[in-house]
């Protein structure tokens, strides 16, 4: 038995689509109404980090977790999922963190707790996997309703860029190391094929779409107060603190974790802007995506 938790976010489903088939699997949500109907023979258990007792129940008889929180102003959720998985005798913890963790001049809130979560696997006695990844592809989905609707983007960095990974890579890195041996105590760097910037983005989805679509620059204050409306101020604070790093060109370069694993390239920007060509022309999911779905997204 596998559990994924995060099962409804940006890489969880991902990960549950390509398990489905090879394992037996469980799902630990707070929101099942929020998961795609499972397939046959996947357990559902509703819970939340923040009760060990719901962890607990989720764990038993489990051989593997594939562990994502999302929440940096509660670091006691990882340590309860570490608790639940020590006592129910969980073999190994495949933990979704952050590529910002690698750089010692990273230091903003999300990546401080990131660093903990981090260390407190490598404490555990678990045998661990480290997934490190950029910023998703797919945060680009939050531009969604601003190209349906005007053809113009407007957002902050319009040259700043960062090496931003196609989340079903990073699913299918997941899967490998929850179903196959040999990925205990590995860390892996998961980026692109290359550093894009937001008018980069937006020019391949242009392209893809086949009309014009431009980039308008917006103000510090203007980015940081469209993030109140979502997130607490700390953790705003945090994301233009992260935003300043890629402007300053620290998330640009390429790893081989994508490749290392998969014995193939990572995925191009262009080719996921293919494949999700109709978010940006209608349709259901066009808002899902954003700045914390990866940081989980400012990575």
């Amino acid at each position: 038995m596998i559990l994924v938790t995060g099962a409804s976010g940006t890489v969880g489903r991902e990960v549950v689509a390509r398990l489905a088939p090879v394992a037996s699997v469980r799902l630990l949500t707070r929101s099942p109404e929020r998961l795609a109907p499972p397939a046959p023979g996947i357990d559902v258990v509703v819970g939340d980090f923040s009760d060990p007792v719901r962890l607990a129940t989720a764990f038993i008889g489990v051989r593997a977790v594939f562990v994502v929180t999302a929440d940096p102003l509660r670091p006691d959720h990882d340590a309860n999922v570490i608790d639940a998985a020590r006592a129910c005798g969980v073999r190994q913890v495949v933990k979704l963190s952050a590529l910002a963790v690698a750089d010692p001049a990273a230091d903003d809130l999300i990546t401080r707790w990131q660093r903990a979560n981090e260390e407190r696997l490598l404490a555990s006695g678990l045998d661990w996997t480290l997934l490190r990844p950029r910023a998703f592809m797919s945060n680009t989905l939050a531009w969604a309703g601003q190209i349906r609707e005007s053809g113009v983007v407007r957002g902050l960095g319009r040259d700043a860029r960062n090496s931003c990974v196609d989340p079903r890579d990073i699913a299918e890195v997941a899967v490998r190391a929850l179903t196959r041996p040999g990925h205990e105590g590995k860390t892996y760097a998961l980026t692109g094929p290359q550093g894009l910037s937001p008018a980069d983005q937006v020019a391949e989805i242009s392209a893809v779409l086949g009309r014009e679509i431009r980039f308008e620059e917006v103000t510090e204050d203007q980015a940081r107060q469209a993030l109140l409306v979502r997130y607490p101020a700390l953790v705003a604070d945090a994301l233009m603190e992260s935003a300043r790093r890629t402007a300053a060109g620290a998330k640009s370069g390429i790893e081989s974790g994508v490749a290392e694993v998969l014995g193939r390239p990572a995925g191009t920007f262009r080719q996921w802007a293919e494949d999700h060509r109709h978010a940006f022309t209608g349709g259901q999911g066009a808002l899902s995506g954003g700045a914390l779905d990866n940081k989980v997204g400012s990575t």
